[in-house]
């Protein structure tokens, strides 16, 4: 199941991750924390969803096709509440949740 397509979609994964990681730090780290709230919520929920579709991709196993679906959905949500915030943090981990949500669509199809 390491084909090239499952390695490009699990780099996706893993740059979404790395983002959303990011993401949620930073905004540990904004002046209106409270403000974030949602922002780093979401980014905690996406790194895990990415990260154990990863995981599962990378084994081979069965059920990594079943979370591309519940990825690309959590993907897209992080990256409609990040785009509402205009710190780069914010902007970078948007487009690298939507490329994520692209790539697994890829596999979905």
């Amino acid at each position: 199941m390491q084909n090239a397509q499952n390695r490009s979609v699990i780099d996706a994964l893993q740059e979404c991750i790395l983002a959303c990681e990011h993401c949620a730090t930073m905004c540990l780290q904004e002046d209106h924390v409270k403000m974030m709230a949602r922002c780093i919520q979401t980014d905690r929920d996406c790194a895990d969803i990415c990260r154990l579709t990863a995981t599962l991709l990378a084994r081979g196993s069965e059920h990594g096709k079943h979370l591309l679906r519940e990825c690309i959905e959590v993907c897209e949500a992080c990256a409609a509440e990040c785009a509402k915030h205009d710190h780069d943090h914010c902007q970078q981990c948007a487009e690298a949740c939507r490329r994520c949500a692209e790539a697994c669509r890829s596999l979905v199809a």
